[in-house]
């Protein structure tokens, strides 16, 4: 049963901190994931905010929300020393999978390097105020019961502490007249398909299914470290833009970047697919009780539940031909389709006329403005999400 919150008399709402593990520097390429390093992390700032806030407003019980993101599984590719599970050639290149077990290894690298956070909420959790986890898309592995434990044991509190602290699936109710959520239920892209049963079973593993948007970042970001992965504007861009970045910083850095891309690509889309038509783990005689315990961790009603859960974007994952447009995997297949074309009717010219190898590229040439022209029009759903949120 959890304990009722007492009534907040203000409320602090931070979401997308996406604390992860410190990136150690690199001598022979020093922009290589910077923007992960610990000389950028924001705990000490957060630390001082939290004092600030609790100097200004008093005595009175503060509610914290912390509206999802605020950790980022998605980027840590860092691997145990001893192999407590067993790991796939995969997760050996992009990082450990969403398992139970996985997702607490990733956990224990997140306290480890972020001490400093966990005690600023430790602190404000026995200065008599609350704190809420509301999860996202980026730290949807938050839903394993041994990665809150791990999270509740750092933190160090008694058991009065622990009944201000909670978990909620997607949102949160404050004050009785407030819907806090952190919005990704609306986005195709990085949705919860199933945010009441977010785990699946594939093969013997249950894991979380994780949305389009996460996959990508393990399977292409991860392997990107110059781009910044919670910046649209490193993915968002034009064919120029993208040279234009190309030649001036990653070509010195990762030549073969566009090998980079084009695998992690077709790793991102056929996961997503093959994922996304998994039923989730879900007993139908708990059903019930699960709405209600999630009612409850929200402060709302099972009915509250029961909408919210059907008020969704389609997912992402449904949609394969919109993933190959976000991907640039249907530019890629359109030119190699070009190429290979031209090949064919060329090599079968060769083989009754003795022709030069300028008689294929004259097709090729022809009909690259039709490719410019078509991959010009594509317009990326991902910027027009990003748009209606701001």
């Amino acid at each position: 049963m959890t304990s009722e919150i007492p009534q907040p008399q203000h409320t602090i709402v931070v979401s997308d901190l996406h604390l992860a593990d410190a990136e150690p520097a690199h001598p022979t390429s020093p922009l290589w994931k910077k923007f992960r390093r610990e000389d950028y992390f924001i705990d000490s700032s957060f630390q001082k905010f939290l004092n600030h806030m609790q100097k200004k407003i008093g005595d009175d019980p503060i509610e914290l929300i912390l509206n999802g993101d605020i950790f980022d599984f998605d980027s840590i590719t860092a691997l145990p020393e001893k192999e407590d599970f067993s790991i796939g050639r995969y997760e050996k290149k992009f990082g450990l999978d969403s398992t139970q077990e996985k997702s607490l290894f990733k956990m224990k690298l997140i306290l480890r390097d972020h001490h400093l956070w966990f005690k600023a909420i430790s602190d404000f959790l026995k200065n008599n105020n609350s704190v809420i986890f509301v999860i996202g898309n980026h730290d949807a592995e938050l839903y394993w019961p041994k990665v809150q434990v791990a999270i509740i044991e750092a933190l160090q509190l008694n058991e009065d502490e622990r009944h201000r602290l909670r978990f909620c699936e997607w949102f949160y109710v404050s004050g009785a007249d407030t819907l806090i959520e952190h919005g990704h239920q609306y986005d195709p892209y990085c949705l919860t398909i199933d945010p009441v049963h977010p785990a699946i079973r594939i093969g013997k593993e249950y894991k979380v299914r994780l949305p389009f948007g996460n996959l990508a970042n393990r399977y292409m970001v991860n392997g990107m470290g110059l781009k910044n992965p919670h910046s649209d504007d490193s993915f968002v861009k034009t064919s120029r833009e993208f040279a234009e970045f190309f030649f001036k910083y990653e070509i010195k850095v990762q030549p073969l970047m566009i090998a980079t891309w084009f695998l992690g690509a077709i790793r991102s889309f056929v996961t997503t697919l093959s994922e996304g038509l998994h039923p989730p783990q879900k007993d139908p005689l708990t059903f019930d009780e699960r709405i209600k315990k999630i009612a409850r961790k929200a402060n709302s009603e099972p009915t509250t539940v029961l909408v919210l859960k059907e008020n969704h974007a389609h997912p992402a994952a449904h949609r394969p031909l919109q993933l190959l447009r976000e991907l640039w995997l249907d530019r890629a297949f359109l030119l190699i389709l070009i190429v290979w074309g031209c090949w064919q009717v060329f090599s079968t010219s060769y083989v009754f006329i003795d022709v030069s190898l300028w008689w294929f590229s004259i097709p090729v040439l022809l009909l690259l403005p039709f490719f410019f022209y078509y991959a010009h029009g594509v317009q990326s759903d991902v910027r027009k999400f990003a748009s209606l949120a701001l």
